[in-house]
Formats: C-alpha cells, structure tokens, sequence
C-alpha cells in the first residue's frame, strides 16, 4: 500500500523468515509491523522534510498516567530538552477516529507539549495546543522544526 509520505528507503533486513528495519533514533532493529512502517517513514518525514534532528527525537517513550504506564509514538525535543512535539503512529488500514486524539491528549496531560500529530501515514493531522482556553486548534500543515 502506498503512503501519503515521501519515498524513502528504509534499511530493512530478513531474519529467521521475519522483517526487521533498523531505527535510527533507538539505534537499533525492530519489527517491522504496518505501525512501525508508518513510524519509521513519519520520523524520515520530520527529519528530511521538516529539519528535525534525528538526537532530539525519542522513539515510544515510557509515560505514566495514573499508575498506570504508555508509550508516547514519537515524542520531539527542543534543545532545551523540553517536548514540542509528540506524534501518534497509526497502521494504514486503521482509521483515523476521535479515540486516536483522546489517546495523544491524554499523554498530554504528562508530556505538555504545544503540537499533537496523528497518522496512519495515508492521512496526517496536526493540531496546536491552546492553554488559554485548553483547547486544541487544527493547523494546516505540520510545521517545520525551526517554527516549534
């Protein structure tokens, strides 16, 4: 199935009759599912498109809310070392629905950062928190690094 992302080659490899791709940002291989297809190409995306440095993205990052423990998809830094960005990878052949931005805002409630993204790399959606009215706002397009 094609994306609705740039094409990019991904260092994949055939192990014991399964596919693993190496992930540059956990610097290490990992299965690859439908999901982690659309995460690795998503992280190429900001890297290559958007100018996100690939050392200041973590790759599901452990949270914990109300005891119980998550993985935050794709979470991005600023050099400050504070979140910006955190981004919600979906399979393709899963839609998109109002529980994939419940789940991005409740981890949220512990990341605090300013944009939230969801993808199932046919279809992305970006949105900025607003504090004020602890609302979210729609953004046309997923800005580039340098605009977080």
């Amino acid at each position: 199935m094609n994306l609705n992302l740039p094409k990019y080659n991904l260092r994949v490899r055939l192990a014991d009759g399964k596919k693993s791709v190496f992930d540059p940002c956990r610097k290490k291989w990992v299965p690859l599912t439908p999901e982690e297809r659309v995460r690795q190409l998503f992280i190429r995306y900001l890297n290559e498109e958007k100018q996100y440095p690939l050392s200041l993205i973590a790759v599901e990052m452990s949270l914990r809310i109300n005891r119980n423990a998550f993985r935050s998809d794709i979470v991005v830094f600023g050099s400050q070392a504070a979140p910006l960005l955190a981004v919600e990878c979906k399979a393709p052949q899963v839609k998109i629905t109002q529980q994939a931005f419940d789940q991005i805002a409740r981890y949220n409630m512990q990341l605090q950062v300013k944009y939230l993204v969801v993808t199932n790399g046919m279809e992305h959606y970006c949105c900025r928190f607003l504090p004020d009215t602890n609302s979210y706002e729609f953004l046309p397009a997923i800005p580039d690094f340098q605009s977080l």
